[in-house]
């Protein structure tokens, strides 16, 4: 059996070894880092999938050894695959960051300012981007489209005014079901993602569109408006499911589970698609094994307050302190003469007033 050939490609003066049909995306991955470009709407475990949000592209300054041209014009990494010798330009390139925030800048035509009361806030793809290569304004002036909200079966709701017309979801009903019944339909600016006459997503894979989606417009109607991500703490689980491979991630605040997710890798994609009964039938610790925290980017606001492999710097307050412990057990009512210690706060029904402490 002959061995697989192998291509030489630099990607901002780092060269590496990959297989030939690799895309410029999965070659820069590989490096890792700021050396991989965003991407919207690639997904590796989607047949089909990227070249059409357009955040992926890279300038190619040599095409190959064999042919040392650039190209003329701007590539997308996720759809042109690597040649011999090639040399790619991407956080190096003026024109990719200038084209990149063109891009994100498109992409929030008509995507609506709600971070605030969206449950995709903190872990949301397109809230990454434009922090990182969006500009402070927009130069558009016209209404933005707007759509109701759609609730497609018992535990997804569809918010058509935050997608970006990724396809992830189409893509993913496409080859994890049977029968799709879900796409999109008109064109051009009044393309949507809808269903046809009305109808639910019930297959037993389906959920797994609400972790593709890059942005918050797929939800679970089970976690809606409960928490917010960066106050749960993600913990992997397993269980023995009869139809997926039962891997999980667990969101906990305390002992309470407020959801089930498909565990992710570092490029935000689900690494085992799991099925509705995990995610959204088993909302208890009980019904899993626990295996240890899930570990989280430091960078990220998910592991606010609970890094995974850290150390707990060693206390000084003592060194300062002539060798003295702090007083850290204190007497409010021995401290302060506001409150009563008759006085139960917790008893109080609604915010305690000043009438609560008045003598009569």
């Amino acid at each position: 059996m002959s061995e697989q050939q192998l291509f030489k490609v630099t990607i901002d003066n780092i060269t590496i070894e990959v297989p030939a049909g690799t895309s410029i995306l999965e070659a820069a991955r590989k490096i890792g880092g700021e050396v991989a470009p965003p991407a919207m709407c690639f997904y590796s475990k989607l047949k089909g999938s990227g070249g059409k949000c357009r955040t992926c592209l890279v300038e190619v300054s040599k095409g190959s050894e064999k042919d040392p041209r650039p190209m003329p014009k701007l590539v997308a990494s996720c759809r042109t695959t690597v040649m011999d010798g090639m040399e790619v330009k991407n956080i190096t390139s003026p024109k990719v960051i200038d084209a990149r925030a063109g891009v994100v800048e498109f992409l929030l035509l008509n995507h609506p300012l709600d971070c605030p009361i969206c449950d995709q806030a903190g872990e949301c793809h397109l809230q990454d981007l434009s922090y990182e290569h969006g500009k402070e304004g927009t130069r558009y002036e016209f209404q933005r489209r707007k759509f109701k909200k759609y609730d497609l079966g018992p535990y997804i709701q569809l918010h058509m005014t935050r997608c970006i017309m990724c396809f992830r979801c189409v893509y993913t009903a496409d080859q994890l079901t049977e029968n799709r019944v879900h796409g999109v339909l008109d064109r051009g600016d009044h393309a949507e993602i809808a269903t046809f006459i009305e109808k639910s997503l019930d297959n037993d894979f389906i959920g797994n569109v609400i972790d593709v989606c890059p942005v918050g417009a797929l939800t679970d109607k089970t976690f809606r408006f409960k928490n917010r991500v960066w106050f749960l703490k993600p913990m992997d689980a397993h269980r023995d499911c009869p139809k997926c491979s039962g891997k999980v991630t667990l969101w906990n605040r305390g002992e309470e589970v407020f959801r089930v997710t498909a565990r992710k890798d570092e490029w935000g994609e689900v690494e085992d698609w799991i099925c509705n009964e995990c995610r959204f039938e088993k909302k208890h610790s009980s019904d899993w094994v626990i295996e240890g925290p899930r570990e989280i980017s430091r960078h990220s606001v998910i592991s606010q307050g609970h890094y995974v492999h850290t150390v707990t710097p060693t206390e000084t307050f003592k060194a300062v302190n002539d060798g003295r412990a702090p007083h850290l057990l204190l007497d409010i009512h021995t401290e302060s003469d506001v409150n009563k210690p008759e006085i139960e706060l917790s008893l109080i029904n609604g915010p305690a007033h000043s009438n609560n402490f008045n003598s009569k």
